[in-house]
Formats: structure tokens, C-alpha cells, sequence
């Protein structure tokens, strides 16, 4: 690897080289993250899009977001019609400065299932599931994430049905103490949120030194997987 390429790939923002199909021909190890989050057909889709309408490169500044990844801009760039090239500008989304999560070691499963338990009581809503079978325990304050957990059920059960995904975020990691910790997610989703409880549950993550994601109908809580 010369050292230009070098500066790509362990570049922060994300860039992929497509061929004239929309096949990748190269990315940096930002990207392959991102690939976790979008449909590389959908940043071909944008690159021909907003490429230039001659050779050469463009840059445009808009607003894009997949999963944890948010972008103010994006530069196209092709000198032919065999391959295209897109860089997206990222902004961060996870604060790093927060403190590494404390408590015992938990079983996940089993707290999603007491603040399901809980909250389906006297209720007609459907509680559904997609969960990865796969976690181990990991450690958290119990307490604090039962409540940051009833929160968001809470902000959710004006709906007819609630749906509660566990999955890993394939190739995503947090750093404390300069060791790496590879994260997974808590998402709950559903046709409306209540908005009101939204500055109530972002203050319960604080409180729990996790990642909180929020958009129109669904609520991510991003966990560091600490099993030590």
C-alpha cells in the first residue's frame, strides 16, 4: 500500500470506487462500517446522481444519515465512464467522552423481557421481537436500563404494535481506556412516538453513559459489549 492510499483508507470519512455496473472496485475501512448501515446501490444511486456533469470532481454540501453515520457533504469525482468515486464528510455521532458504563454483568434477554412483562400488563398493544440469540452478558447498571427501557416503551404505547430488534452493529466499535469494545443495539419502533418523553429517555441514557438514537418512529440504544 503506497502511502497515498494509505491516507485513505485510515481516513474518518468513508470513500468508495464503483465501476460503471455500481460494483465496488475499492473502499477504506470507513466505509465497510458504513456498509453496515446502507445498501451500497443506494451511495452509487447518490454518486451518479451528484456527480459532475462533465469529468471532474463536485463537491456538494446536504445532509445524509444511515444508521449512526451522519454526513454534511459528499465529493463525486470521475475522470471516465468506467468508475465513479464518492466521498462522504462525516459528522460524529457518538459522544466518546462519555465514561465506560458500570454495573453487573446482566442478561439482556432477560431485561427486555421484565420491561415487556411490565409494560404489556392491562395493555392491548403487541409486543413483537427480532432478537439475536447470540449475546453474551454484558454490564450494565440494571436498574438505570430498566428505567431508560420503560421510558421509550412508554413513549411508544399510543400504538397498535411495538417492535423490539437486538442486533450487533457488524463492525462498529467504541473505545474506553484506549481498549475497543464492539457495540450492539436496542431498537424499538413503531408507527408514532410520543415526543414529549424524548428529553426524559435522552437524559436516562446519559445517565447510563450510553448512545441514544432518535428518529421519527424509532428509538436506538447503542451498548457497548462489555463482558468483563
Amino acid at each position: 500500500m503506497t502511502f497515498d492510499q494509505q491516507w485513505i483508507e485510515f481516513d474518518f470519512n468513508p470513500f468508495v470506487l464503483f465501476n460503471a455496473n455500481g460494483k465496488i472496485i475499492s473502499l477504506n475501512g470507513e466505509a465497510q462500517h458504513l456498509l453496515g448501515s446502507v445498501e451500497a446501490s443506494t451511495l452509487y444511486k447518490i454518486a451518479t446522481t451528484y456527480a459532475s456533469s462533465s469529468f471532474g470532481f463536485k463537491t456538494t454540501l446536504l445532509d445524509l444519515e444511515f444508521g449512526r453515520f451522519k454526513f454534511f457533504g459528499i465529493t463525486i469525482g470521475y475522470e471516465d465512464e468506467e468508475t465513479i468515486g464518492i466521498k462522504l464528510y462525516q459528522l460524529p455521532t457518538f459522544n466518546f467522552s462519555k465514561k465506560k458504563p458500570e454495573g453487573q454483568l446482566v442478561n439482556i434477554y432477560t431485561l427486555i423481557d421484565v420491561c415487556i412483562s411490565s409494560n404489556s400488563i392491562g395493555s392491548s398493544i403487541a409486543y413483537l421481537k427480532e432478537l439475536d440469540p447470540t449475546l453474551p452478558q454484558i454490564r450494565l447498571n440494571a436498574e438505570l436500563f430498566i428505567k431508560l427501557l420503560n421510558k421509550i416503551y412508554h413513549a411508544f404505547r399510543e400504538n397498535n404494535a411495538i417492535l423490539t430488534r437486538l442486533y450487533f452493529r457488524v463492525g462498529e466499535h467504541v473505545k474506553f481506556e484506549n481498549v475497543k469494545y464492539s457495540l450492539f443495539s436496542i431498537e424499538l419502533s413503531a408507527e408514532t412516538i410520543n415526543r414529549r418523553y424524548l428529553p426524559e429517555l435522552t437524559h436516562l441514557a446519559e445517565e447510563n453513559h450510553l448512545f441514544v438514537e432518535i428518529k421519527e418512529s424509532k428509538v436506538t440504544v447503542n451498548i457497548p459489549m462489555i463482558t468483563k
